[in-house]
């Protein structure tokens, strides 16, 4: 069966499930995104992911900075949706939102919930060295993230696995999942489970106070800490180069064998190894600034760090 949707979205993490919905075949009849941003070196203004998807194929797009007025949510209502289906899209939904589409919003979330509701769910599944997270559909209620679980996908989380890494393998499955779960509406056996009171945990937004590395904790904290926000913003440190202290950016890092007092260089046998609190990770990808990732070997060449000097 063939359901009237509104698409709401903004990051690229959205964009295999506009796709996937299009794909099979069900009219979107309008797509919500967050309004174009400056962006760039000349801060030109962009149009989101969503945004540029949506227009190529053909789909009206709606850039609102607030869905609390009457009036946009007169226009919303006169969509005449069947269903909302909502990722990553930006702003909170009221009540009257929620309730206009006929069978309510759908939400493709990237936790196993309760864990991890809210902003920025794959980093810190990482970040706090979780095994395992997954993709799921749930009911969207006024609260954040605590609606019914429709279907779920679990993911493996491996050892070396970056939030980048993660983030496209949950993008993809959730585009999968969302076209399952709206066949399954289609149908009237969408099933909903209600989450667990216990084991709720909150995923606030990433800033940029969190992003510098501090080598005092264990080299598997570290570690953690770097994979979960690679590519982005971006775990960094500062060690001196050519006499001046440059920010680099961490991209990968692999646990390594070494002791000495935290921030020291202990290697520069190919990847620097860098000392933590407990144990030392090596630099295997890195970003200098102004310049394209590398591997630590070729960062190692340029910056011609010393053992037994320190990087912040």
């Amino acid at each position: 069966m063939t359901l009237r949707i509104v698409f709401m979205g903004t990051p690229d993490f959205s964009v295999p499930a506009l796709m996937e919905i299009v794909g099979q075949g069900h009219d979107v009849v309008a797509c919500y995104s967050q309004p174009p941003r400056p962006a760039g070196r000349g801060m030109e203004l962009k149009k989101s992911p969503v945004h540029e998807a949506a227009e190529a194929l053909g789909i009206p797009v709606f850039t609102p900075l607030s869905l609390k007025g009457a009036d946009e949510q007169a226009v919303f209502a006169g969509h005449d949706a069947d269903v909302a289906v909502v990722v990553a899209y930006g702003l909170l939904l009221p009540k009257a939102i929620l309730d206009a589409p006929r069978e309510g919003c759908l939400n493709i979330h990237a936790s196993i919930l309760p864990r991890w509701r809210g902003a920025a769910p794959i980093n810190r599944a990482i970040m706090a060295g979780d095994t395992e997270t997954a993709v799921q559909v749930m009911r969207m209620e006024e609260g954040l993230d605590t609606g019914p679980v429709c279907m779920s996908e679990t993911v493996a989380i491996t050892p070396d696995m970056t939030a980048g890494d993660l983030h496209d393998r949950l993008s993809a499955l959730g585009g999968d999942l969302i076209v399952r779960a709206l066949a399954a509406l289609s149908r009237n056996a969408l099933v909903q489970v209600p989450q667990a009171e216990e084991g709720v945990t909150y995923a606030k937004k990433l800033s940029k106070a969190e992003t510098r590395i501090d080598w005092t904790r264990p080299a598997r904290e570290v570690h953690n800490h770097i994979r979960g926000l690679s590519p982005f913003p971006g775990a960094w440190c500062e060690p001196v180069i050519a006499g001046t202290a440059e920010r680099v950016k961490v991209l990968r890092s692999a646990l390594a064998e070494g002791q000495g007092a935290p921030g020291e260089v202990l290697s520069v046998d190919g990847a620097p190894v860098i000392a933590c609190g407990d144990g030392a990770v090596r630099l295997v990808n890195v970003q200098r600034a102004g310049k394209k990732p590398m591997g630590g070997e070729e960062f190692q060449r340029g910056a011609k760090l010393a053992a037994g000097e320190r990087v912040g």
